[in-house]
């Protein structure tokens, strides 16, 4: 049985309202989303989930599933009442993709699901990216991830140690290897969402304002696998511009 890909979208955004909607290339961003989970070979269902009546019908009427959601503080909790609404049972694997990624490869989504299987008990997958230059690691909005070593073919999969958005690990050789950038993408069962859920949400979750690390401070292990990845999330409309122009250039 394939994963389910649920994809959460609201109307609301400081910076870029109703950009779930915005469709300049002949359909909303959302849908495009939709499209690129539709992808992955690891995806058996697509869903948006969602508290708009407006997101919904859109998906739809490109045939896609959308659920209806109530107000949410964030993603994970609108996945659980999506998971709930469509009687998903706790073993029941997830991917929770963030719904203003219209670029994300499928492989992406992939590798979350395929790390999940070096996860012991609750906890989550996800993927990280190498770094390949220094302003993208000094950068605050850039999140690092800091990891173990290599399981599984070629290693490719590894422990997460921290997440943090300054420039870590410090290397005092001087050197650049090892250094990842986390892109947002989990994987993980239905009933290792509703404990992430009841969990107490961690000191350093607050500091570094990184809700993966309620995992890590609860003792839950998260797997990264490591994909070259070059995707970027939309957050304001200069950058839904850029996209566009990518888009009709191909």
């Amino acid at each position: 049985m394939g994963a389910v890909a649920i994809i959460p979208a609201r109307m609301g955004s400081t910076r870029f309202p109703g950009k779930a909607l915005a469709a300049e290339t002949g359909r909303p961003l959302v849908v495009h989303v939709c499209e690129r989970a539709s992808g992955a070979s690891s995806i058996e269902l697509v869903v948006v989930a969602t508290d708009s009546e407006e997101i919904r019908g859109a998906v739809e009427s490109f045939g896609f599933e959308a659920v209806m959601t109530g107000e949410h503080p964030n993603g994970t909790s609108r996945l659980a009442e999506a998971a709930e609404v469509l009687g998903l049972g706790d073993d029941r694997l997830i991917v929770n993709v963030q719904g203003d990624e219209p670029e994300i490869e499928p492989g992406v989504i992939d590798a979350a699901c395929d790390a999940l299987g070096y996860v012991d008990g609750y906890g989550t997958g996800t993927v990280v990216s190498p770094i390949e230059d220094e302003a993208t690691f000094r950068d605050p909005n850039v999140v690092k991830a800091v990891l173990g070593r290599g399981m599984g073919a070629a290693g490719r999969f590894h422990r997460a140690l921290y997440f943090t958005r300054a420039g870590s690990p410090f290397d005092r050789s001087g050197g650049t290897a090892h250094r990842f950038r986390h892109v947002g993408i989990y994987s993980y069962t239905v009933g290792a969402m509703k404990a992430y859920l009841g969990m107490e949400p961690g000191v350093l979750e607050g500091v570094e304002s990184l809700e993966q690390l309620r995992w890590l401070e609860h003792g839950c292990g998260i797997c990264a696998a490591v994909v070259g990845s070059s995707h970027e999330g939309i957050d304001t409309p200069e950058q839904y511009r850029a996209f566009v122009d990518r888009f009709r250039a191909e």
